[in-house]
C-alpha cells in the first residue's frame, strides 16, 4: 500500500519502526493513512503493516 507522506506526525499513531519510509523521530508515523493485515488475525503476532516501506 503506497500512502502520502505528510509533513507531521499521524497523531494516534505510534511507529517504533525506524527504517520505515515514514518514521519520524520521537516515534511518530507520517503516513497520511495505513493499513494492517491479515484480516483474520488472532493476535499481534499474526498482523502485518502493510504501509511500511523502505522507500
Amino acid at each position: 500500500m503506497k500512502a502520502k507522506k505528510m509533513q507531521g506526525p499521524n497523531t494516534g499513531i505510534r511507529c517504533m519502526v525506524n527504517t520505515c519510509y515514514y518514521y519520524m523521530n520521537g516515534d511518530h508515523c507520517t503516513a497520511e493513512k495505513i493499513e494492517v493485515q491479515p484480516r483474520n488475525a488472532g493476535n499481534s503476532e499474526q498482523t502485518d503493516c502493510a504501509t511500511f516501506s523502505k522507500e
